[in-house]
């Protein structure tokens, strides 16, 4: 191994951030391109000073006629760095996007569970983070969304707390710091294999139109470190977003409640004239996390207003209906959501 500047770096954030601690079980997502390649190459090369014991994953989504032959590629380069490798085939193929990631996290956890890793590191770069950022801005998911691809967390956001029998597994992006060109010229550098994906260069799926198209043209015509910048605003954003949601906890806890009224229906109370002296960045959050809970679909901005509005308003006051023939009603100092 030629010890370079990129190995220095990512052996310097690991010390920091402490992500993956020594000893550590490590998983490694790897799909063959060039993100993947870079990372796995690095965490093989730290090996012998972090003592980890690493591992390899590829999912073939069956999305195109070379998938089998980049998995095969895949698992022979497993072979040859003596690591045990396992490949997830989908069946039948997933349809969207969404899906696709969906089923890919699903068997990142089924193979760490069955074999005990740990942690699971994925190649997603400092290019990825900026793009998914446009990518939610445009959806309109809010700050949450701003303050994407964060450097770890629990592979499942449900579990937060390790089960008996079931550790939490922690998901790990270790390449944030780290943009697409760098990761190119640390495979040209070091020749690795990669293998090019075809669909990436597709401009149905969005991301792709995002990588292509808007941020060449962000990155020309307004800020020729517009990746950065993005980058820095979903660290940033991070950080506020993890406040707020600690804070909107503690409210939600003491607003909210579950009751049943004389019908035998459930039903969700707010104390609203607690939660309308609250912020009204928490009363949004808080809102939101009720109507989440209550839904069966996601909330919308204006879900949210809609009963963000019945705060300060008269005693039996009610919102329109909301998905699912929930309705939302002043009753004296509490705001009732239920089946009326």
């Amino acid at each position: 191994m030629e010890w370079s500047s990129t190995h220095a770096n990512l052996h310097v954030l690991l010390r920091k951030k402490n992500l993956l601690p020594k000893n550590s079980r490590i998983l490694m997502a790897v799909s063959g391109g060039q993100d993947s390649l870079c990372l796995a190459r690095l965490l093989l090369d730290l090996q012998p000073k972090w003592q980890w014991s690493l591992g390899l994953v590829h999912c073939d989504h069956r999305w195109r006629e070379d998938s089998a032959a980049n998995a095969a590629h895949v698992l022979s380069l497993a072979k040859t760095w003596q690591i045990p490798a396992w490949q997830e085939s989908a069946d039948p193929p997933p349809t969207s996007e969404a899906t696709a990631r969906e089923w890919r996290y699903k068997r990142f956890e089924k193979v760490a569970s069955a074999e005990g890793y740990l942690y699971i590191v994925t190649g997603h770069t400092m290019s990825d983070r900026a793009e998914t950022v446009l990518y939610n801005l445009i959806r309109g998911t809010g700050t949450d969304g701003l303050g994407t691809l964060a450097w770890s967390r629990p592979l499942r956001e449900t579990q937060r707390e390790p089960q008996q029998n079931h550790p939490q597994i922690t998901l790990v992006r270790p390449l944030l710091n780290f943009t697409r060109q760098d990761t190119a010229g640390f495979c040209a550098q070091n020749q690795l294999p990669i293998w090019e994906d075809s669909s990436n260069q597709d401009l149905s799926f969005r991301r792709n139109r995002i990588r292509q198209e808007l941020m060449p043209y962000l990155r020309s015509h307004f800020n020729p470190k517009a990746e950065t910048a993005l980058a820095q605003l979903a660290e940033i954003t991070a950080a506020d977003t993890a406040y707020l949601t600690a804070q909107t906890e503690t409210l939600y806890q003491a607003v909210v409640s579950q009751t049943k009224l004389p019908t035998e229906h459930k039903a969700w109370e707010i104390q609203r004239l607690i939660l309308k002296e609250a912020p009204l960045a928490l009363q949004r959050r808080v809102i939101r996390k009720l109507l989440q809970q209550a839904l069966t679909q996601p909330p919308t901005f204006a879900h949210i207003e809609k009963l963000l509005s019945l705060l300060p308003a008269p005693n039996g006051s009610q919102g329109d209906p909301y998905p699912g023939g929930w309705t939302a009603r002043v009753n004296g100092p509490t705001i009732q959501l239920a089946l009326f």
